[in-house]
C-alpha cells in the first residue's frame, strides 16, 4: 500500500509539474497576443494622422495661391487693348465714305479738271461717241440708265466709261445720281440737254448753193420751189433707217 501511495504521489507531482509547465506557456502565448494587438492598435491611428495632416492642406493651398491669380491677370491684360480700339464718330464716318466711294469719285480726286475735259479713247470719235451716249439716253428719257449697263452697251471699260461720264457732267449734258445697287454704290446717267448735231444737214444743198445770194421766199429763186432741195429730201427719205 505504501508503494501504491508512493507511485501516485510522484503521478500527481508530475502532473503539476506539467500544468506549471502549460500554465508558463499560455502566459508566454497570451503576452506575444497582447503584443500583437497593440501593434496592430498603434499602427491605424498613425496612418490616418499622416493623411490629414500631409496630404489635405497641400492641395487646398495649391489651388488658392496659383489658380485664381492668374485668371484674373489674364483677364485684365486682354479687356484693356479692346477698349482702346474704339473709333470716334468722325473716324467711323471717314471710313464709311471711303467704303462707299465709287470709281468716278477716286478719278476726281486723282484726275485734274483739264484731265478730265480732255478726255479722249484712242482711236475713237468722242463727238460720235457722245451722240451715241445721249440716243441711247433719249429712250429712257427721265427714269435714266444705269452706266454699268450703258458702258456693256457702247463696249466701253469701267474705267473710260466713268472717265466719260465726268466728262459729259462737266459739259452739262448729263447729270448723274448715286444709288445702291446689289449692294453696291454705282450712278444712273439721267440726259440733261441734246447736243447739237450736223449729220441732219451734211449734205444739204444750201450749203453750195451756186445762186443762195438770189434765193428769198418771195422772190423768183426760193427754198418754196428750190428743185435741188426736192431731190435732197427725196435721197434722205431713200436711206434706210438705222436701228437703234
Amino acid at each position: 500500500m505504501a508503494k501504491k501511495k508512493d507511485s501516485l504521489i510522484d503521478e500527481a507531482e508530475k502532473i503539476k509539474a506539467e500544468l506549471d509547465e502549460l500554465k508558463k506557456k499560455k502566459k508566454i502565448l497570451d503576452s506575444s497576443l497582447a503584443k500583437k494587438t497593440t501593434k496592430k492598435v498603434e499602427a491605424k491611428p498613425a496612418k490616418k494622422t499622416t493623411k490629414k495632416v500631409e496630404a489635405k492642406p497641400a492641395k487646398k493651398t495649391t489651388k488658392k495661391v496659383e489658380a485664381k491669380p492668374a485668371k484674373k491677370t489674364t483677364k485684365k491684360v486682354e479687356a484693356k487693348p479692346e477698349k482702346a480700339k474704339k473709333l470716334t464718330k468722325k473716324e467711323l464716318e471717314e471710313i464709311k465714305k471711303e467704303e462707299e466711294k465709287t470709281l468716278e469719285e477716286e478719278l476726281e480726286e486723282q484726275l485734274s479738271d483739264k484731265e478730265i475735259e480732255n478726255f479722249k479713247i484712242e482711236k475713237v470719235d468722242m463727238e460720235r461717241l457722245t451722240n451715241k451716249v445721249c440716243d441711247i439716253l433719249v429712250e429712257h428719257e427721265s427714269d435714266g440708265m444705269f452706266q454699268s449697263e450703258l458702258w456693256k452697251k457702247l463696249k466701253l471699260t469701267s474705267r473710260d466709261g466713268s472717265r466719260l461720264a465726268l466728262k459729259l457732267e462737266r459739259m452739262g449734258t448729263i447729270t448723274r445720281d448715286k444709288l445702291l445697287e446689289k449692294g453696291r454704290w454705282t450712278y444712273k446717267l439721267i440726259l440733261k440737254k441734246t447736243p447739237i448735231s450736223t449729220q441732219s444737214i451734211v449734205n444739204a444743198p444750201c450749203l453750195v448753193c451756186p445762186v443762195e445770194q438770189k434765193c428769198s421766199l418771195e422772190g423768183e429763186i426760193s427754198p418754196r420751189n428750190c428743185q435741188f432741195i426736192e431731190d435732197w429730201v427725196i435721197l434722205e427719205m431713200k436711206k434706210p433707217v438705222k436701228t437703234k
